[in-house]
């Protein structure tokens, strides 16, 4: 080594890797943010498919009226796409990676923060992770765990619907020949899967579940 690799650095000088940490940390939040503002997007193309007025749909997102138009003029290409099934029994993969995502978001709230799946749920909401096979297999793994270190503490339910999803998972259902892929984008079935999956998992919610009522 040289001398000057020996020397310590100035604490005042940046140095290049310190550059690129600080940058690909805020190319995540930028990415992140474009891939939500997609999601909101294609999410308000599903709530007019189901009959809602745009005033309704403004007063959910937080947005203006006017704003909503121009999101609906913008991303309609002739006829709003047919809206997906709000069953919770659905194969598909982003539909059952959406129901793994939201029992993993209930154990997590469950044990204060404390579960074994906590920090990829979080990296997968603030959209620091994606849904690749290699994070899909490492949280089915960490909510195993969580279900096995204190499974009493947990809302009932949780280990059936582990063990549901995780049989979809392994063995994906061959679509019949000819029929249409499910509706919807594989965000939106996963935003979908993962809403309905957590309120069935809270007291009460099977008596929520059904679809949104049109045009309120």
């Amino acid at each position: 080594m040289t001398g000057e690799e020996d020397a310590p650095r100035d604490p005042g000088e940046l140095t290049e890797e310190q550059a690129g940490r600080m940058l690909a940390e805020m190319n995540e939040v930028i990415r992140a943010g474009e891939e939500m503002r997609r999601l909101r997007g294609e999410m308000i193309q599903l709530f007019v498919g189901l009959g809602w007025t745009q005033d309704r749909i403004a007063r959910l997102t937080g947005m203006s009226q006017p704003a909503v138009s121009k999101q609906v003029a913008k991303d309609r290409a002739g006829e709003p796409p047919p809206p997906p099934g709000l069953s919770l029994d659905q194969r598909d993969g982003p539909w059952l990676e959406g129901r793994l995502w939201g029992l993993a978001e209930e154990i997590s709230e469950t044990f204060d923060g404390g579960a074994r799946c906590t920090r990829l749920v979080d990296a997968l909401l603030r959209g620091r992770e994606r849904f690749t096979p290699r994070n899909v297999d490492a949280l089915r793994r960490l909510v195993e765990e969580d279900l096995r270190r204190r499974p009493g503490e947990l809302p009932g339910g949780c280990r059936d619907t582990y063990d549901a999803i995780s049989r979809g998972l392994d063995v994906p259902s061959a679509a019949d020949p000819g029929t249409p892929p499910p509706a919807g984008s594989a965000s939106v079935r996963r935003a979908l899967a993962r809403r309905i999956q957590r309120d069935l998992l809270t007291p009460g919610g099977r008596d929520r579940q059904g679809p949104p009522a049109a045009g309120r």
